[in-house]
């Protein structure tokens, strides 16, 4: 069974800074692309930052310069560093990717649980 599994999220005041982690078990990440996305109470789920294989990054306007995306391939385990907080950062926290099932050479595309992070002024 594919999983993504998320942690970090939590509670801290503007200015500082949380690290997400979501590690995939069950398969490995594919070659495609994978990424991290975040939802408002009242708001549309959003791309916050998305990562290649080849560590090529893209980030939301609003988070350029905060936040840095990363991968371990060797751990199937992908990050999100988020500096410099604020309070509209506050939202539920989403990792993507599909994993890949080596044994049965299927890929599936996989959301992870969803972590909350809130950030107080």
């Amino acid at each position: 069974q594919v999983q993504l599994v998320e942690s970090g999220g939590g509670l801290v005041q503007a200015g500082g800074s949380l690290r997400l982690s979501c590690a995939a078990s069950g398969g490995i990440f594919s070659d495609n692309a994978r990424g991290w996305y975040r939802q408002a109470p009242g708001k549309q789920r959003e791309l916050v930052a998305a990562i290649t294989r080849d560590d090529n990054t893209n980030y939301a306007d609003s988070v350029k310069g905060r936040f840095t995306i990363s991968t371990d391939n060797a751990k199937n385990t992908l990050y999100l560093q988020m500096n410099s907080l604020k309070p509209e950062d506050t939202a539920v926290y989403y990792c993507y990717a599909e994993v890949l099932i080596t044994q049965v050479g299927k890929v599936y595309s996989s959301w992870g649980q969803g972590t909350q992070v809130t950030v107080s002024s």
